[in-house]
């Protein structure tokens, strides 16, 4: 459900909504959710300073029962 949520938000401020790939894997330390976007929407994603992301974050943290990580992948490198 929480990549369901943060695949809603980020489609939503994209400029190219289908290039958006959400994943989620399980591990030892809680939940991983992987965001790979376009690379002319990585800026947008991450936002000035990282307020954009970190705004993400802070929204699927308070709607989760448990440790939740997001990582914005950069496929440009």
């Amino acid at each position: 459900m929480l990549a369901q949520v943060v695949e809603h938000l980020i489609k939503n401020i994209v400029d190219f909504p289908d290039d958006v790939s959400v994943k989620s894997h399980e591990n030892a330390r809680g939940e991983l959710i992987r965001v790979r976007v376009n690379p002319e929407d990585i800026g947008r994603v991450i936002g000035r300073n990282g307020r954009t992301a970190n705004a993400i974050r802070t929204v699927v943290q308070a709607m989760a029962d448990h440790k939740v990580r997001v990582d914005i992948m950069d496929v440009r490198k």
